[in-house]
């Protein structure tokens, strides 16, 4: 049976309805996803014998648990092979499956969150379809618990921008490397939690050395005062921007998809050339495998290529 004691969080609870479900109907692995897009990313398992962890990510048109969604399948199949939809969707060529169980995890807003979903090499005997009203009593239990969770974590992400107030860069007024750092840290938690997408937009200015050099550190200080305010104004309310140090500044795009992180690079690109700053920028979308790090440096390599190429244009 379930454990008597409060869950403190979604993930304990995915945690604990997922060993009891593998306990009481077997089924080799058991999951939590999101669907993020084209991703269907593992959030928590109960994996006996598939290697599947957490964190990984398949193509959700791939799944069954897709043609679930669409009402293409049922959502326990005691033998998989005998639904159409099923025996034909390309997750079954990765990896053997001849039973299925999955149903929606539905957002308070009626959007698609994820699946709850097993899947185990061998049939199954029929009676399994009689634990169905079972399963999706558990997965209501676990979006109430997500939906809780959910307007927590807002609630911390708040918190947190309050407390890094008082980290802030003194000539721009912009969040301080310390800042940053502490802030994708928690962002970072965060997207492994719930499957949040995030991006990371770098900065970099041109040509503040040879104006400091030819027209002193005073308009050299108002370059990039007029920088922050020109990227700031180009952002979402719950976005982060931080000068990083020197003339190099960043953004934290939060809940932010590859879509919306293009609108965000177009947004920011004119509103530095309104502003008639010249400035490099690279972007980069958070890899679910990979984490927000790995997105700063491929950010930053991307905003490096990007002021080699303009160099290279302008003949410097």
């Amino acid at each position: 049976m379930l454990d008597s004691q409060p869950f403190l969080d979604f993930v304990s609870a995915s945690q604990a309805v997922l060993a009891y479900l593998h306990k009481r109907l077997g089924f080799d692995l058991w999951m939590v996803t999101r669907t993020e897009k084209k991703d269907w990313i593992v959030l928590q398992t109960e994996d006996h014998g598939y290697g599947v962890k957490e964190g990984t990510v398949f193509k959700w048109a791939d799944s069954f648990c897709s043609q679930m969604v669409l009402g293409r399948g049922p959502r326990i199949a005691p033998r998989s092979d005998e639904v159409p939809a099923y025996a034909e969707a390309p997750i079954g060529k990765q990896v053997i499956i001849g039973a299925y169980v999955g149903v929606p995890l539905m957002g308070q807003d009626g959007s698609l969150f994820g699946t709850l979903c097993a899947i185990h090499p061998a049939p199954q005997p029929p009676i399994v379809v009689s634990e169905l009203p079972l399963v999706e009593l558990l997965a209501r239990l676990l979006i109430s618990i997500l939906i809780s969770d959910l307007k927590m974590a807002e609630h911390a992400r708040h918190a947190e921008r309050t407390q890094a107030q008082a980290m802030t860069d003194a000539l721009t007024g912009l969040f301080n490397r310390r800042a940053w750092d502490n802030l994708t840290a928690a962002e970072d938690e965060r997207c492994n939690r719930f499957g949040h997408p995030a991006c990371v937009l770098m900065v970099d200015l041109d040509g503040l050395k040879h104006v400091n050099d030819t027209k002193g550190h005073g308009e050299g200080d108002d370059l990039l005062r007029s920088a922050a305010q020109a990227i700031q104004s180009a952002v979402r309310s719950p976005d982060a921007v931080a000068r990083l140090g020197g003339d190099e500044f960043a953004v934290l795009g939060v809940e932010c998809d590859a879509a919306g992180a293009r609108e965000m690079f177009q947004r920011v690109d004119r509103a530095l050339s309104a502003a008639g700053i010249q400035a490099s920028l690279g972007l980069a979308v958070r890899d679910h495998r990979l984490g927000l790090a790995h997105a700063v440096q491929t950010a930053d390599q991307a905003m490096y290529a990007n002021k080699k190429e303009r160099r290279a244009g302008r003949g410097d």
